[in-house]
């Protein structure tokens, strides 16, 4: 989630905590976005984001960021997107497995919570007009 816009840069959805998946989801999400500026990459403490394999995707523009224990403000902003998908969307189906899953989280975020979805700390608008204004007030000027 890019904290500026609450845009679902990327997502991965796996049937087990194997580290692969984070890093398909990072490298996903360095195609979609340019990083000029310094990133922060905040996380839990899983096995899977202190394995080699997702440090090595670690570059100059990047740096990973944990919480300290028992302290999960640096994540509250994706926590609550996993609260609002679960009680808004997944809730009303009988979920069959894990491509059916997949199916329903891409229809949540690209349909609706990138679209229609507004989100008061963006001045009551979606994601995609609120990075479609910023855009048009930077050319504007």
């Amino acid at each position: 989630m890019d904290l500026f816009s609450r845009k679902i840069i990327a997502w991965d959805l796996s049937d087990s905590l194997s580290v692969d998946s984070v890093v398909r989801c990072i490298k996903r999400a360095k195609e979609r976005r340019n990083l000029d500026n310094p990133l922060i990459i905040h996380s839990d403490r899983g096995i899977q984001y202190v394995s080699k394999e997702y440090l090595s995707l670690m570059d100059s523009n990047m740096r990973p960021s944990y919480s300290k224990k028992a302290d999960p403000w640096d994540n509250a902003c994706i926590e609550s997107f996993h609260a609002i998908i679960k009680r808004e969307w997944l809730k009303i189906f009988k979920i069959k497995d894990l491509e059916h899953t997949q199916q329903l989280v891409f229809e949540y975020i690209e349909t609706f919570y990138h679209t229609i979805r507004i989100h008061g700390t963006l001045g009551y608008i979606s994601p995609n007009q609120y990075e479609k204004q910023y855009e048009n007030s930077r050319n504007a000027n």
